[in-house]
């Protein structure tokens, strides 16, 4: 079925559900598994003036970061599962299209936050991208309905007016 799985983690549990399926199916299929973050970085701007010395602090922070969260999820993937980790200095909708082509991927599986089509337009959206350009199939695992209507029903908290 398949033979060579991408899943894209970003520490989310969005993500994590994401990667266990992408375990199970691996798993099931003796296919091999490439797990991929990207690395975020500060824009540019953030890099001139007196943010300068700040900006490169928190770049390396987040490169840290990204390579934690692909040490994390690879310390998931079992014994016997072929795994390879991708950390990727491009943004994620370009190093996941990149990877898909040059990585002869079958399958790409990615975790959704279940934002709605007015929020994923304004917002944008990986899955949502990766849906309409992959050239092989994508399974969006989406957040767990019981969770989302969960958050969805919690009140609001109480506004305190400061004077």
């Amino acid at each position: 079925m398949f033979h060579n799985i991408l899943v894209s983690v970003d520490g989310s549990p969005d993500a994590e559900r994401a990667l266990s399926e992408a375990i199970d199916l691996a798993e099931a299929t003796n296919a091999k598994l490439t797990i991929l973050t990207s690395i975020v970085r500060p824009p540019s701007w953030a890099f001139s003036g007196v943010n300068a010395g700040a900006a490169q602090v928190l770049a390396g922070e987040l490169e840290t970061e990204a390579h934690e969260i692909v040490c994390r999820a690879r310390q998931r993937v079992p014994q016997d599962v072929s795994v390879t980790t991708v950390l990727s200095p491009e943004p994620i909708r370009q190093a996941l299209m990149q990877r898909v082509t040059a990585g002869c991927h079958d399958l790409v599986v990615m975790g959704s936050r279940g934002r709605g089509a007015l929020s994923s337009t304004l917002l944008g959206s990986v899955s949502h991208h990766m849906l309409h350009h992959s050239p092989v199939p994508v399974l969006v695992v989406h957040a767990h309905g019981d969770q989302r209507e969960a958050d969805a029903q919690k009140p609001a908290g109480p506004v305190s007016a400061q004077a």
